[in-house]
């Protein structure tokens, strides 16, 4: 079961990953900065954040807190990626600490405690809190991108009006 979870669990983060790296092929450099008003988040800011959430749960998250003392989270808001290039490194080290992390974990620890924040989590609760987060963040890169691309972008998944069509296809 445990093995079941893990592989699930690790198909869903891929998918999610992939997604929000096709919105990114989609947008020009200068929209990756963009912000749709001063309160709101730019697309390099949400992956900044997601840097330093990945780097700060996963790295020795069987034996540390997973708010690591490093972590300046309030920095991750700031306009400070400035290239495509420096924002797709922070994005991949994330993703690459975090499945790395994955890998360590099996039948023997999946149950073992750790803390975020200094508050006692499961190892599948910590999963599962970062398997909403994650998403969540996604969605919003996704959500800045269709309003930067408007009439251009290219749906991630089954196009306006086109349900019929797309279910018929899968029936065959």
């Amino acid at each position: 079961m445990e093995a079941l979870y893990l592989k699930s669990v690790t198909k869903q983060l891929n998918y999610y990953k992939q997604i929000a790296e096709q919105t990114f092929v989609q947008l020009k450099d200068e929209q990756l900065f963009q912000k749709l008003n001063e309160e709101s988040n730019s697309i390099a800011n949400i992956v900044r954040h997601l840097w330093g959430n990945m780097l700060s749960r996963w790295t020795d998250f069987l034996t540390t807190d997973g708010e690591k003392d490093w972590r300046d989270r309030d920095t991750e808001f700031e306009d400070n990626i400035n290239t495509r290039a420096e924002l797709l490194a922070k994005w991949d080290e994330g993703w690459t600490c975090l499945f790395k992390a994955l890998e360590s974990i099996n039948e023997t620890n999946l149950n073992t405690q750790i803390f975020i924040r200094k508050e006692p989590h499961a190892v599948i609760d910590a999963i599962n809190r970062q398997l909403a987060h994650y998403p969540y963040h996604i969605g919003q890169i996704i959500f800045i991108g269709k309003m930067l691309c408007n009439q251009n972008w290219k749906t991630l998944s089954i196009a306006k009006g086109k349900s019929k069509e797309f279910n018929a296809s899968k029936m065959q």
